[in-house]
C-alpha cells in the first residue's frame, strides 16, 4: 500500500459522498474501517497510511460508531465542515436504505440457515480485514520505537490476556500515548 499522497486537489463534495456510498455499500462487518484505509489511501491516495491510522486511532478514542466517526473525520480533513457531512451522509443513508430494502424484500428468508452461513463467512473475511490493519498498525507503532511499541502490546495484553474493561485500559493508555507522542515530539522540536 501507498504511504504517498497525490498532488491532485482535494476532492469535491460529491466524490466524497460518493467514495463513502461506495464503501458502505460493498463493505461487511467489522472490515469496515480497512476498506477505507485501502479506498483512500491505496486507492484514491486521499490520505498517506500515517494520517488514516491516527484518525483511525483518534475515532476508536470516541463514542460512537468508528467508521461513522472516521468518515467525519476523513470528510472533515478534506473539505472542512461540509465535507465531514458529506463522509457521514455518504457512509450511513445509501447503506441504511439498501438494508431496509433488503428487510422488506427478504424479511422471512433471513431467518433460514442459509443466511447464516452466508453471514459467517462474511464476518470471516471482515475479520481478516480488520486483523491486517491492527497489524499494520502495531509495525507503524514499532517502528516510531520502544515506548509505542510498549503501550500497544501492553494494551494488547490488558484486553485480551487479562480481560480487563475496555473503559479502564482507554482511560490509561492514551493518556500515556498522549504525553508518549508530545514528548517525543518536543524531542524532534515539532512541540
Amino acid at each position: 500500500m501507498t504511504t504517498e499522497r497525490a498532488d491532485a486537489p482535494p476532492p469535491g463534495l460529491m466524490q466524497i459522498f460518493l467514495a463513502f456510498s461506495k464503501v458502505g455499500l460493498t463493505s461487511f462487518g467489522g472490515g469496515l474501517s480497512g476498506w477505507m484505509m485501502r479506498e483512500f489511501v491505496g486507492n484514491r491516495r486521499w490520505l498517506t497510511e500515517g494520517e488514516f491510522l491516527d484518525g483511525l486511532s483518534l475515532c476508536q478514542a470516541l463514542p460512537g460508531v468508528n467508521v461513522v466517526n472516521l468518515s467525519i473525520w476523513i470528510g472533515y480533513r478534506l473539505r472542512g465542515g461540509r465535507g465531514a457531512l458529506a463522509g457521514a451522509l455518504g457512509m450511513v443513508v445509501p447503506a441504511l436504505i439498501l438494508a431496509l430494502g433488503v428487510v422488506a424484500l427478504a424479511g422471512e428468508a433471513v431467518r433460514g440457515p442459509a443466511a447464516h452461513w452466508m453471514l459467517a463467512g462474511v464476518a470471516a473475511a471482515a475479520l481478516g480485514l480488520s486483523i491486517q490493519m491492527g497489524l499494520r498498525a502495531a509495525w507503524r507503532a514499532a517502528r516510531r520505537g520502544v515506548a509505542p511499541a510498549a503501550i500497544v502490546a501492553a494494551t494488547f495484553v490488558a484486553l485480551f490476556a487479562l480481560r480487563l474493561p475496555l473503559i479502564w485500559v482507554v482511560l490509561v493508555m492514551a493518556p500515556l500515548g498522549i504525553a508518549q507522542a508530545a514528548w517525543a515530539m518536543s524531542r524532534r522540536g515539532g512541540g
